[in-house]
């Protein structure tokens, strides 16, 4: 599988940004995906992830309530809405796919990933 992010870009605090991610493969239904952020001098961290299975998601507290991951097994492509953005969002987003659920949450031993996209929130 082989994994494309985009949509990121520059929004004021309190706006919003669609990101995107589309896979190549046949297997992209069977993989579970997640989202991960590495801001500035920061260490990678795990952002949302949803299950192929039920649909079952999964946040990082700081986000819960203002992001939404959600995924498209007919287009191949996992999608994260982030609503209600704060300077502290800033990072650049990568998506990744891997067969174990929970995901690993420093994104360690994950089996695939995207080149990350730039997310900036200005205040």
């Amino acid at each position: 599988v082989q994994l494309q992010a985009s949509g990121g870009g520059l929004v004021q605090a309190g706006g919003s940004l669609r990101l995107s991610c589309a896979a190549s493969g046949r297997t992209f239904s069977t993989y579970y995906m997640g989202w991960f952020r590495q801001a500035p001098g920061k260490e990678r961290e795990f952002v949302a992830a949803i299950r192929y299975i039920d649909g079952i998601t999964d946040y990082t507290n700081s986000v819960k309530g203002r992001f939404t991951i959600s995924r498209d097994n007919a287009k191949n492509t996992v999608y994260l809405q982030m609503n209600s953005l704060k300077p502290e969002d800033t990072a650049v987003y990568y998506c990744a796919a891997d067969r174990v659920w929970p995901l690993n949450l420093s994104g360690y031993g994950m089996d695939h990933w995207g080149k990350g996209t730039l997310v900036t929130v200005s205040s």
